[in-house]
């Protein structure tokens, strides 16, 4: 029998007040590492948001980790398998790195006997081990993004959802970071990392989806979307032309698979 996708949906439409932002969307996300890549106002916060279950779809079906969620039951059933860093994330300053990282991993249930290990496994993994006794207020940007990385991925969840991992990372970091989320893929888990940095996508993802105006305009490998490049399109590499290029592209692509 075939993996469970971790992410399925079907005629998926999304939006707030009169506002439709993601409409008709088929999507299939198996395990691996998806780039998501979009303008601003493509809707890729959005779909974030409703993939992590905090905004139930207007319309459509959503299915993650082969459970169709329908109701607030069912999306608290599948939360404690979700990790999401949204790009601004909310922390109590006067936490330690340790205390946030670890109430991270109690609101995803993950067992006490587990929590202290995992932990300080993810704070190791984002390299703020000796940190892990600073307040969360006294940060700086880079360390902060840092620690809702370790946030998002304590406990091993089996969805990562990123959305603007790297931003406030110095070049350094940025490495660590490409190799962290290659080996959760190694591990099993399914991440979508959305970004605006089309060398981070090239650098760590096997696929990529491309968002305008709420739809897929196109998906496949970097390699594919680096082929889709136009030789009069802007950009320092294959890839960025091919992204540039199908932003120019009024079709959606149809159910994109990931």
């Amino acid at each position: 029998m075939p993996p469970v996708p971790a992410v399925r949906t079907a005629g998926l439409s999304q939006g707030y007040a009169n506002r439709q932002i993601i409409e008709n969307l088929d999507l299939v996300l198996e395990a691996g590492v998806t780039g998501l890549l979009g303008p601003n106002g493509a809707g890729k916060t959005t779909l974030l948001r409703t993939l992590a279950t905090i905004t139930p779809p207007r319309t459509g079906s959503l299915e993650i980790l082969g459970t169709s969620i329908r109701t607030e039951r069912d999306a608290r059933r599948v939360r404690k398998s979700i990790g999401y860093l949204p790009q601004d994330f909310g922390y109590y300053p006067a936490f330690s790195v340790k205390e946030f990282v670890r109430y991270c991993a109690w609101l995803r249930e993950v067992p006490d006997k587990k929590a202290g290990s995992a932990t300080l496994e993810a704070l190791e993994a984002v390299g703020l081990t000796d940190r892990a006794r600073h307040r969360m207020k006294s940060l700086s940007g880079g360390m902060l993004r840092r620690a809702g990385i370790a946030a998002a991925i304590v406990g091993s969840p089996s969805l990562v959802l990123l959305d603007e991992p790297t931003v406030g990372l110095d070049p350094a970091q940025r490495l660590d970071f490409r190799e962290l989320i290659r080996s959760l893929a190694r591990e099993g888990a399914a991440i979508m990392l959305s970004t605006h940095l089309v060398e981070d996508v090239g650098a760590s993802c096997q696929s990529v989806l491309v968002l305008k105006g709420g739809q897929i305009v196109s998906s496949g490998t970097p390699q594919d979307l680096a082929r889709q490049a136009a030789p009069t399109a802007p950009g320092d590499s294959p890839l960025e032309r091919g992204y540039m290029t199908v932003l120019e592209s009024r079709e959606p692509a149809r159910g994109a698979t990931c």
